[in-house]
């Protein structure tokens, strides 16, 4: 055991060199002269992918310093009285919380945290945004020199002008008239307390909201923590006796709403969309903060194409000019496109077509959000999981797009174990096509053709839905946009955005080789390279024949069935249409190998942000992907792919076996004085304690994708041949209600696409 004078000795010799530290580290650390150059102006650059610019934009032009009396009273307890009550008593740091963010970084944890007033004032104006322990010491230390040579008063003055406050405001000044449109010595003390929320993270607490930013950061939901913490700094001002009662009773009656949020120059057309996708993408691949981003000083190389861009841009404005009349028909009113435009094989995002412009108002980019289900542009990935995987009966055999499924209306859809899909109240779940036309057994091939629901809801069913999710997710899908996996999952209940859907089909069309969606390709800092921005890597995410046979498959829809519309184009190309319940969406998601393309229209109620039906729209009964959406996306491909050799797609291998669902007929030829072109069929065994299907006759023969099915069809499910001898209905979906199309009785289980 070591004796009582050796621990003492060496408790005091630690404690000594602690001080030793502590003094060098003071006396070695002096106060910059000059502000660093992250709080000075400057400018990003964005560039087209040929390098030339697109535009520069940044913090230069918000931001002007006020003196301490130009700041109201109420704006600077707010502050204290939020971030640092002991402000006025300090010596400008906190030991404890100085701690705490040294050992998280320890632990390689969050760096955040542990800074006063003083401390945040001379990382603005003195020191990087680097989150490292060295920067964490000179902060100390500079902090304790600043607390000697600064009034209190100027250093909470400095603070406030230094600060980011979003919208790219920097400085108290700025913030106000961002916000509010005043000077800040007019803020009154209920807007202060908003401002000084905003401290804590404007991408969360602007009230505008930062979905293209990130998706947590919606206007509801920024709204949501801008009034909670709004409140509580009011109620914490009050508490400190900075409010009177009747201050504070008048403060927060009301919540002072800020101006709408207005283009910045040079953000008018789609460049804000490209610009803030850029943006986000940059955030998401670097260390950066949004923070610095706003600071200015980075260039920015984009996948945009300048040329690319007008096309789609044009596209839409010829189609919107051609069809809708806002003026005249109501139902036109609030009418919104998304599109994007994806290279297969690569990821790179050439063209994106976001809103009507900044300048207008409208701030989210409807090609790069997420809340618009897919509808039937969903069925490929249906399809791709049940020819790689097979169904439960298949042992993991892949399933032929030639395998049969009940196509008619008003049906039930069977479980795994031969049980129907029942709602949550124990009845029966009947899943609907658009029309009630009775198709009888079809193939797939034929169903997605035609865009008829009921047989890719079983087929989702046999396969498992989890298998679709997983298929669609290595296709390019965020799990993040999957809605439940219930039965209606496989008729596109889920969101994903334009840019993720067409990056999936890109998927198809570079023959099952996925490459995520990337939108910078390089990124540089007062002219120097910063890392991460490789292109995304190329992997496997489906067999090969797999995705050639999905494509194939999609031609047929543009050659024979809902994607007629596309055939204008004049060369190979594949696609679906898709259409959600209420028609509250439509889109078209086609490609050739050289670009995938998807286009989303939409009507939006611009107070609720809630969807609102398309019935009516531009005249017609009802909006269908085959329409507008695959108008505009020929319309913009036709100028795209202007000059570029027609590649065609890869022969699909043949893959899979017929596996007719349960109930399907069975042919069985009988004699006959002609030639045998009918036959008699009778009913496949059905699992024990199901109900069994009449057999209806055949709706079509096909060789190995040569079928000589009945002509007609449209995206209602058609009128034209004689209909089959049809089953008797059976049901589907776990939530319930007679719903058409996706089917799970809510607002978007939605017609055939």
């Amino acid at each position: 055991m070591p004796s009582w004078k050796l621990v003492s000795g060496l408790c005091i010799g630690f404690f000594g060199s602690l001080v030793a530290v502590a003094g060098i580290g003071y006396a070695m650390v002096g106060v910059p002269n000059e502000e660093n150059a992250a709080a000075l102006s400057q400018n990003n650059v964005f560039y087209w992918s040929n390098g030339k610019q697109m535009i520069a934009t940044g913090s230069g032009q918000n931001r002007q310093n006020v003196t301490i009396d130009r700041i109201p009273e109420a704006m600077q307890q707010a502050v204290i009285s939020a971030e640092n009550k002991s402000f006025y008593q300090d010596s400008g740091v906190d030991p404890m919380g100085i701690a705490r963010a040294l050992a998280n970084m320890a632990r390689g944890g969050d760096t955040q945290g542990g800074s006063t007033i003083t401390q945040q004032f001379v990382k603005n104006t003195y020191l990087s945004q680097d989150q490292t322990v060295t920067r964490k010491f000179k902060e100390m230390f500079i902090s304790i020199k600043v607390g000697t040579k600064l009034s209190k008063d100027e250093i909470l003055q400095g603070y406030l002008n230094t600060s980011y406050y979003g919208r790219g405001a920097y400085g108290i000044q700025a913030a106000a008239q961002t916000y509010y449109g005043k000077d800040a010595v007019d803020l009154e003390p209920s807007e202060c307390a908003f401002l000084a929320a905003l401290l804590k993270g404007p991408t969360y607490y602007d009230p505008a909201g930062n979905a293209n930013l990130d998706t947590s950061a919606s206007a509801g939901a920024n709204k949501k923590r801008s009034m909670a913490r709004w409140g509580w700094i009011l109620e914490q001002m009050h508490n400190d006796k900075k409010l009177t009662d009747a201050q504070y009773q008048k403060a927060i009656k009301t919540y002072p709403m800020p101006d709408d949020r207005k283009a910045a120059k040079g953000m008018s057309g789609q460049i804000g969309y490209l610009a803030d996708t850029a943006k986000k993408y940059v955030l998401n691949h670097s260390d950066i903060t949004e923070k610095q981003f706003d600071q200015g000083g980075y260039q920015i190389k984009t996948t945009f194409e300048k040329s690319k861009v007008e096309a789609l841009t044009k596209a839409v404005k010829k189609v919107e000019k051609e069809k809708l009349d806002p003026e005249k028909r109501e139902l036109d009113k609030h009418v919104q496109f998304g599109a994007a435009s994806v290279k297969p094989k690569d990821g790179a995002i050439v063209a994106l077509y976001g809103g009507a412009g900044y300048e207008n108002g409208h701030f989210n980019n409807n090609a790069d959000t997420s809340g618009v289900p897919v509808g039937s542009t969903w069925k490929p990935f249906v399809l791709a999981a049940a020819m790689e995987h097979g169904t439960y009966r298949s042992d993991g055999v892949g399933l032929s797009p030639l395998s049969k499924y009940n196509g008619n209306d008003h049906l039930k859809i069977r479980n795994n174990d031969g049980s129907y899909v029942m709602k949550k109240d124990n009845t029966p779940f009947f899943q609907e096509n658009e029309s009630d036309r009775p198709w009888g057994y079809i193939s797939l091939r034929k169903a997605m053709e035609q865009s008829v629901n009921t047989p890719f809801v079983q087929l989702g069913m046999d396969v498992g839905m989890k298998n679709v999710a997983d298929l669609a997710e290595k296709a390019g899908i965020l799990d993040s946009s999957f809605a439940g996996l219930n039965a209606s999952f496989a008729l596109g209940t889920s969101t994903p955005s334009a840019i993720r859907m067409a990056d999936a089909y890109a998927t198809f069309a570079a023959a099952g080789k996925q490459a995520a969606p990337y939108s910078v390709t390089s990124v540089k800092f007062n002219g120097q390279e910063t890392p991460g921005f490789e292109k995304p890597r190329i992997t496997q995410a489906m067999p090969e024949k797999v995705a050639n046979n999905v494509t194939n498959v999609l031609e047929n829809v543009i050659q024979n069935g809902t994607g007629k519309n596309a055939l204008s184009l004049g060369r190979t190309a594949a696609g679906k249409t898709g259409t959600t319940d209420e028609n509250k969406s439509a889109w078209f998601v086609g490609y050739t190998q050289q670009l995938s393309t998807s286009v989303a229209m939409f009507r939006e109620d611009p107070k609720s942000a809630k969807l609102l039906s398309m019935n009516g729209t531009a005249g017609e009964v009802s909006i269908h992907g085959g329409d507008v959406p695959t108008l505009v996306w020929t319309e913009f491909m036709k100028a795209a792919l202007n000059g570029q050799p027609d590649l065609g797609f890869p022969d699909p291998e043949k893959i899979g076996d017929i596996q007719d669902a349960v109930g399907a007929p069975t042919p069985t030829p009988t004699p006959s004085v002609e030639p045998s072109e009918t036959a008699t069929e009778s009913p496949s065994a059905t699992p024990s304690g199901s109900p069994s299907l009449p057999s209806p006759s055949p709706t079509d023969t096909c060789g190995f994708f040569g079928c000589d099915e009945e002509d007609g069809g449209t995206e209602n499910g058609g009128t034209g041949g004689e209909p089959s001898t049809s089953p008797s209905p059976t049901d589907t979906s776990e939530d319930g209600g007679n719903s058409r199309g996706n089917g799970n009785g809510g607002i978007f289980g939605g017609p055939a696409g």
